[in-house]
């Protein structure tokens, strides 16, 4: 888990936790996770299930696409699926379910530019939509 994800999980217990915060908490640290390719890992595994244009849309400038629970399971994949709704204490279509919100908000705000930063940037870039939680 890099330096922001660790600041962002502090934040979000100080402020309440409860399962928004850990599924927040979840989303930013996959997205900066380089051993798993973080977010550009991330595009390029939904790419490969067939769902590229909606991911890219996200990082794009225009409308995001909307996604669907079932399309975050197939992209994301029943394994990482599985994983997270048991760290986050909840079920697995519960969290594809609000999956379909945050994940493409999130990568959003992550790609103001349009495109993924490099992995080195991506961190910095969460800090500062961190620094934007405290105002």
């Amino acid at each position: 888990m890099g330096l922001f994800s660790n600041l962002l999980g502090l934040f979000l217990r100080r402020r309440g936790g409860g399962v928004q915060a850990a599924l927040l908490e979840a989303v930013v640290g996959m997205l900066t996770n380089r051993q798993s390719g973080g977010l550009s890992g991330l595009v390029n595994q939904f790419g490969a299930q067939g769902l590229g244009p909606i991911a890219e849309s996200w990082v794009g400038t225009g409308k995001n696409l909307p996604i669907t629970a079932v399309q975050i399971q197939h992209g994301l994949g029943n394994q990482a699926i599985g994983q997270l709704s048991q760290r986050i204490g909840i079920a697995p279509e519960q969290l594809a379910s609000q999956l379909t919100t945050l994940l493409p908000r999130v990568v959003d705000r992550l790609t103001p530019q349009g495109h993924v930063p490099p992995a080195e940037h991506l961190e910095t870039k969460g800090l500062e939509l961190l620094k934007g939680l405290f105002k």
